[in-house]
Parts: structure tokens; C-alpha cells; sequence
């Protein structure tokens, strides 16, 4: 779904920590090798020869197209929290607050979905903006800038509307008949667990280690 919703960008970039992502991106380049991918993870072969400075002047240029940004909170107004959150401090905002808004297309994605990271208003306003999709590990919902509000627009193989609507913080809309995720591809999968395994093993090793069963390379 991470590939698909990225789509016809030429340039995609990625922050720290976030290897579900990186994966998705690193898929739909395995197809499309004129896709541009930015890991701000990168331990090798990294671009940024300035690190962070580089990446939010080509965001300013209007040169990223899509970015992923997540949140130890989402709202339901799609404000993000990367400061606190019940009694716990994180990293920080990061930029954040400049590229959401600034990237045409920001698609929010947590893996957790849960009325802990789902809530109904952040506790700190780390950014806020019009992200082009809120991706869990359950659902998949749009943003109705107008209405500001989500809504879901497919559920993931094993899970149910009803467990969405429990396990989701903020109220959101629906249509009266919710479609399922589709699932990859024979091909698809056969990349994820070859070349994208291997290509992410290298800034990812313990995700790399825990989902894929791979080593970082040498």
C-alpha cells in the first residue's frame, strides 16, 4: 500500500525510523528505478552530505514530492505529536512542523493502531497540515480538507470496521460499504523478501533482523 500510495513521484523521502516506509519506497523503486528515494536514515551511501540542512532546502524548492511522517500521537484534525505524550519525552519535532505542510503530498503512517496513538486531540502540537493519507497497520483512511476530518477508506486483511472504529481515538467517516486492503503480489512479496530485504538490511539491521530474518551487510 506504501508503494501504491506514493504512486507517480519522482522523488520520495523517508525520516529516521522508519523502515516500513523505507521498505514500501524501496519496493515501488525495484519497479520504477527513476524513482528518486531519500532514507534520512541512510548509514551508507548516504546523499546528504549536510544531513538535514539539505533535505529541507530541497523540500523548500518544492524537489520532494511525497514524505512520510509519523507521530507518537495522531488526531483526528491530523495534528502529529513527536515531543510527549502520557509522561514520556521522545526526540523532538525535528522539522517537522516545516515539511508537512511544505511537501505536496505527506502521508502520515503509524504501525500502531490504538486509541494510545490515535487520539482524539495530541497532547503537544509537534505539525499540523493536509497530509494526502493517514496508513496504520489496520487501515487506510483519506483527508476531506474541507470537512477536516478522515476518513477510512479500506481495512487490512484481518481486521474489521467495527475494531476500527474501537481501537481509533477520533471520530471519522465511512462509507456504507468499507473495501478491503488489497493484498501484494506474488511478485511483489517475492521482492520484498529478496531485494528489498537485503537493500534495507544495511540502514534497518534489527527491523532487517526481526521481520526478514536477514543480517546487516558487511
Amino acid at each position: 500500500m506504501i508503494a501504491r500510495l506514493i504512486g507517480e513521484a519522482r522523488h520520495v523521502a523517508i525520516g529516521a525510523a522508519s523502515p516500513i516506509p523505507a521498505s514500501g519506497a524501496l519496493l515501488l523503486k525495484s519497479e520504477k528505478p527513476s524513482l528518486r528515494v531519500s532514507l534520512h536514515q541512510r548509514r551508507r551511501a548516504n546523499p546528504f552530505t549536510e544531513g538535514s540542512r539539505e533535505l529541507f532546502d530541497l523540500a523548500g524548492q518544492g524537489r520532494i514530492d511525497v514524505f512520510f511522517l509519523g507521530g507518537a500521537q495522531i488526531d483526528g484534525e491530523a495534528n502529529i505529536n513527536l515531543v510527549r505524550a502520557e509522561g514520556r519525552r521522545f526526540p523532538g519535532s525535528f522539522g517537522s512542523a516545516f515539511m508537512y505542510p511544505v511537501i505536496p503530498r505527506t502521508i502520515l503512517f503509524r504501525e500502531e493502531h490504538s486509541r494510545r496513538a490515535l487520539v482524539p486531540r495530541v497532547e503537544f502540537v509537534s505539525a499540523r497540515g493536509d497530509p494526502a493519507a493517514l496508513l496504520t497497520g489496520k487501515a487506510l483512511f483519506s483527508w476531506q480538507r474541507e470537512a477536516r476530518r478522515f476518513r477510512l477508506e479500506s481495512v487490512h486483511a484481518g481486521h474489521t470496521v467495527e475494531e476500527i472504529r474501537a481501537d481509533t481515538g477520533f471520530g471519522f467517516d465511512s462509507p456504507a460499504g468499507v473495501s478491503s486492503t488489497p493484498g501484494p503480489s506474488a511478485r511483489e512479496l517475492a521482492l520484498l523478501r529478496g531485494r528489498v530485504a537485503k537493500e534495507i538490511a544495511a540502514d534497518f539491521p534489527e527491523f532487517a533482523a526481526r521481520v526478514w530474518g536477514l543480517a546487516a551487510p558487511a
